[in-house]
C-alpha cells in the first residue's frame, strides 16, 4: 500500500490505486525472432558487445550534453529462458498475459486466435493516460499537450494482429508464414522503425524543438513501439543457423539495434527510455523450434536504459535477503519470460494481468528519479524500499489469481496453496515491520529538525531486504506450482499406462482362436520347436485337408483381424486429429509419431494378407501384393535414418536425400506403388468404363507429380520461387479425390447393402 516511505504512501493510493507511479516516458520493444542467447551475445558486436564491454566503462554507454558533461546510459544481457512450446503465438501470448500458455493453444498460430485475458498490452489502453503519467522531481514532463494521450504502434509479424487486433493504434503488420521469404517482413520494419523512434515520449521533446524553426511537428507520439523481425527465425528454418544466411541476417539486425539504441542515448537528459531486445524463442541446430531443449528455451534478452534514467547500473544485491538463506537469493538469478510481464507492466506505471504468474525481475527496475536541493538522491538504499513494494504487489496479484483460480478448480493441490500462503503471510508481516521502522526513523528525523528526508537511511533495514526476499522466494513457487500443474508431464500416469498396455499384450495371447496360432505354426518353421520335424513332415502331406478343415475357423479370424485394423485406424485417426495435438511432445516428434502409426497400420494389414485371402490359395501368400505393407514401413524406417538433422528443405542441398536421382526417383517408386496396390484391382465399374479406384490412383499420380514440380521449384536458389502454385494444384486435387472417394464410398456402400454384405466391410470401407 506504500512505495516504501511513508512519506509517499497516501499519494501512491490515492493516485495509483494497486500499482506504483511510472518509471519510464517510453518504451521500445524489439522482438528478434529466434534470438538465441549465444547470437545475442556473440555475433551482434555493433550494439549488444559495444554496450556490455565499452572502453573504460562497465555496461555503460556515455553520451555528452550539449554543455559537455558525460551522461550514461545502462546495458544489461540475461539469458531469457521461455516455456515450451517455443513457437511464436504462444511465446507472445506469455510475454504479454504472464500465462503459460500449452499445446493445445497451438491451432491459433494458424491465425484467429485473438487474447481474451487481461494483458499490459490491453491495460496500456484502458488506463487513464492521466494516472500513469511520469513526474520527474515533482514536475510534469511537457510531453505535449495536456491530457493528449500518447499512441501505441507496432510493425512486424502478423501474429501480434492476430492477437491484438484493435489494441494498435500505428499498425503495419506483415504475412510471417513463408519461410522462405527472408526480408519482406524486416524491409518492412526498418522502413517504419525511424519515424516510430522519432515519435517516442521523451524523444520527441528533442524532436519538437528542433523542428519548431521549420514549423513541422507532425511526428505522432508514442508510449510503447513493438517491432517484430522475422528474418533470423525464417533463415534458421530454411538454412539453419550455421549458414552464412545467418551471419548475414545477424550483421543487418546488428546494424538495425545499433541505430536504434544511438537514437535512445540521444534522448534529453531528463527523459527516461528503455529498449527491450529480446527473442522469443532459439532454434536448435537443425534451426527448428517448438519442444523444450536448451537451445530452443535459451533466448536472449538486451535491456539498455537511456543516460536519463539514472545510474541504473548499481547493484541490487540489497534486495536479495541473502540474510534469509541461498534458496531465496536464487530466486533472483533466472529470468523468466513471464517474469517480463510484471517488469513491464510497472516500468509502464500498469495494474499487473490478472492472471499473471511471473514474478518482477528487480534489475530491470531504473532508479527512482528522485532529487532533493537540485541533486539527484536516488540509491540502492531507497530502491530497495522501491523494489519491496512492487514485489509486494505483484505477490498480492499472483496470489489473488491462484485463490480464485482454486475456488472454481480442484487442480492446485490444497497443501501447496497452503505452503503458499504461509510464505505470503510471513513475507507480508516483515514487509509491514520494514515500514514501521522506516516511519519510526522518519518521524525521529522530524523531531531533530531533520525534515524527514535527509538521511538514505531511513529507508534502508534488513526487514526491507528480507521482504524482497520472501516475496520474490513466494512468486518463485507459485511460478513452479503453475508449472507444475500446467505443462508438465505427468511420468507416474506414463509408466504405469505403458504397464497396463503390455501387461493387457500379454494376457491378450492365449486367447488368439486356435485356428490362427496352427496357421503361424504351419507357416513358421522357427516356431516349431523340438518337434518341427515331424509336425512339417504332417504339414507337407495334409495342408489342403488342413486348410479345407479350418475355413470356417480362418474366416472368423479374418473377421477379427479386420475389426483389429478397423480399432487400430480409429485409434490412428483419434490420437492424430484430435488427442496428439494436446501433448506436449507433439510439436517436437510429430513425424516420428505418424510413421510410427502408419507403420503399425501396414503391420497389421500386411498380417491378414499374408494369413489370409480372399480364396485362402497358399499362392497368394508369395505374390508381390502381398508384401507391399512391407514397403511402406521400411521406408518409414529409412526415412527417420537418412533424412536427420536440418536439410528438409530442398533448397539446401545438404543431404543425398535431397539428389534429383533419389527424390524423383522416390516419387516416381510411389506413384508405381499406387497404382499397382489399388489401380486396376477393383471390378466396380462406372459409366464411363473408368474403375472409380483407378480414377482415384490416377488423381494420387497427378498430386505425387504436382509435389514433384512444387520440389524442383523450392530446390531453386531463386527466393522468390517457392513452389506454392504447384502445392496448391496438389490440395486441389487432394481435395478433387477426396470428394470423388466419398461418392465411390456411398455408391459401394449401397451395394453392400442391398448384397447384405458383413458390417465390417462397409467401416472398412469408410475408413
Amino acid at each position: 500500500e506504500n512505495d516504501g516511505s511513508s512519506s509517499s504512501s497516501s499519494n501512491v493510493v490515492n493516485n495509483y490505486g494497486c500499482w506504483v507511479p511510472r518509471r519510464v516516458d517510453s518504451m521500445a520493444i524489439l522482438v528478434v525472432d529466434a534470438l538465441r542467447f549465444d547470437f545475442a551475445r556473440d555475433h551482434l558486436p555493433l550494439s549488444v558487445g559495444s554496450r556490455l564491454f565499452p572502453p573504460n566503462n562497465n555496461n555503460r554507454t556515455t553520451t555528452h550534453d550539449d554543455d559537455g558533461r558525460s551522461r550514461i546510459g545502462t546495458s544489461k544481457l540475461y539469458q531469457f529462458v521461455a516455456d515450451p512450446p517455443t513457437v511464436t503465438m504462444q511465446r507472445l501470448k506469455g510475454l504479454t498475459t504472464g500465462g503459460l500458455p500449452t499445446f493445445a493453444d497451438i491451432s491459433g498460430s494458424f491465425g484467429g486466435a485473438s487474447i481474451d485475458e487481461d494483458s499490459w498490452v490491453e491495460q496500456l489502453r484502458d488506463v487513464p493516460w492521466e494516472r500513469r503519467r511520469r513526474h520527474c522531481a515533482g514536475e510534469e514532463l511537457d510531453n505535449g499537450t495536456v491530457g493528449d494521450k500518447p499512441k501505441i504502434a507496432f510493425v512486424g509479424d502478423d501474429t501480434w494482429v492476430d492477437l491484438f487486433p484493435t489494441q494498435f493504434d500505428d499498425c503495419h503488420p506483415f504475412p510471417s508464414f513463408n519461410t522462405r521469404d527472408l526480408n519482406t517482413v524486416d524491409n518492412g520494419c526498418l522502413e517504419h522503425l525511424p519515424r516510430l523512434l522519432d515519435g517516442l515520449v521523451g524523444l520527441k521533446e528533442q524532436r519538437k524543438q528542433q523542428s519548431n524553426h521549420h514549423g513541422n511537428n507532425s511526428t505522432a507520439m508514442f508510449e510503447l513501439i513493438v517491432a517484430h523481425f522475422l528474418g533470423v527465425d525464417h533463415v534458421g528454418h530454411t538454412y539453419g543457423p550455421n549458414n552464412p544466411h545467418m551471419e548475414s541476417k545477424l550483421h543487418q539486425m546488428d546494424v538495425m539495434l545499433s541505430d536504434t539504441l544511438n537514437t535512445i542515448d540521444a534522448a534529453p537528459s531528463q527523459s527516461c527510455i528503455v529498449a527491450l531486445v529480446l527473442g522469443d524463442h532459439g532454434m536448435t541446430e537443425d534451426g527448428n523450434h517448438g519442444g523444450g531443449t536448451s537451445e530452443e528455451v535459451n533466448a536472449g534478452l538486451f535491456v539498455h536504459f537511456s543516460p536519463g534514467c539514472g545510474n541504473g547500473n548499481h547493484s541490487k544485491d540489497g534486495a536479495r535477503g541473502e540474510e534469509i538463506g541461498q534458496t531465496a537469493a536464487r530466486a533472483f538469478d533466472s529470468i523468466h519470460q513471464i517474469d517480463l510481464v510484471p517488469t513491464v507492466s510497472f516500468l509502464l506505471g500498469l495494474p499487473v494481468p490478472y492472471a499473471n504468474i511471473g514474478g518482477l525481475v528487480p534489475d530491470l527496475l531504473p532508479t527512482p528519479p528522485t532529487t532533493k536541493d537540485g541533486e539527484e538522491r536516488s540509491s540502492w538504499r531507497y530502491d530497495t524500499a522501491h523494489i519491496a513494494t512492487t514485489l509486494a504487489l505483484n505477490a498480492a496479484q499472483v496470489w489473488n489469481y491462484l485463490h480464485t483460480y482454486s475456488q472454481t478448480s480442484r487442480d492446485l493441490p490444497m497443501d501447496r496453496l497452503r505452503e503458499l500462503k504461509e510464505l505470503l503471510d510471513s513475507a507480508t508481516l516483515v514487509y509491514g515491520d520494514a515500514i514501521s521502522q522506516s516511519r519510526r526513523l522518519q518521524s525521529a528525523a522530524i523531531a531533530a529538525g531533520g525534515g524527514g528526508g535527509g538521511v538514505d537511511n531511513d529507508f534502508d533495514s534488513t526487514a526491507y531486504r528480507q521482504a524482497c526476499a520472501l516475496f520474490k522466494l513466494f512468486l518463485a513457487e507459485s511460478t513452479g506450482l503453475g508449472k507444475q500443474v500446467w505443462t508438465q508431464f505427468n511420468e507416474l500416469g506414463m509408466m504405469v499406462g505403458i504397464c497396463i498396455m503390455v501387461v493387457a499384450w500379454i494376457m491378450s495371447i492365449p486367447l488368439w482362436k486356435g485356428s490362427v496360432r496352427n496357421e503361424i505354426r504351419t507357416s513358421f518353421p522357427w516356431s516349431r520347436g523340438l518337434g518341427g520335424a515331424l509336425r512339417m513332415k504332417r504339414r507337407n502331406g495334409g495342408i489342403k485337408e488342413n486348410v479345407r478343415g479350418n475355413e470356417d475357423g480362418l474366416n472368423s479370424s479374418m473377421d477379427s483381424f479386420r475389426q483389429l485394423e478397423i480399432l487400430a485406424a480409429v485409434v490412428f485417426m483419434i490420437f492424430h486429429c484430435g488427442v496428439l495435438t494436446f501433448g506436449n511432445s507433439y510439436i517436437e516428434h510429430e513425424r516420428e509419431i505418424v510413421t510410427f502409426f502408419l507403420a503399425t497400420l501396414c503391420l497389421l494389414v500386411f498380417r491378414r494378407w499374408y494369413f489370409f485371402s480372399g480364396t485362402h490359395s497358399p499362392s497368394f501368400v508369395g505374390s508381390s501384393s502381398t508384401y507391399l505393407p512391407l514397403v511402406v514401413v521400411l521406408c518409414s524406417r529409412l526415412n527417420d535414418v537418412f533424412v536427420t538433422g536440418h536439410g528438409l528443405d530442398p533448397s539446401i542441398r545438404l543431404h543425398a536425400a535431397h539428389h534429383p536421382l533419389i527424390f524423383l526417383s522416390s516419387l516416381c517408386v510411389l506413384a508405381l506403388l499406387r497404382i499397382k496396390w489399388l489401380g486396376p484391382s477393383s471390378t466396380i465399374k462406372g459409366r464411363s468404363g473408368i474403375t472409380p479406384i483407378s480414377l482415384s490412383a490416377t488423381i494420387d499420380v497427378l498430386t505425387i507429380i504436382c509435389l514433384a514440380g512444387s520440389w524442383l521449384e523450392k530446390r531453386t536458389l531463386d527466393q522468390s520461387r517457392n513452389g506454392f502454385i504447384m502445392a496448391r494444384f496438389a490440395m486441389v486435387a487432394v481435395l478433387f479425390g477426396i470428394a470423388h472417394s466419398l461418392f465411390s464410398i456411398a455408391k459401394q456402400w449401397k451395394l453392400n447393402r442391398q448384397g447384405n454384405q458383413n458390417w465390417i466391410e462397409n467401416v472398412q470401407l469408410a475408413l
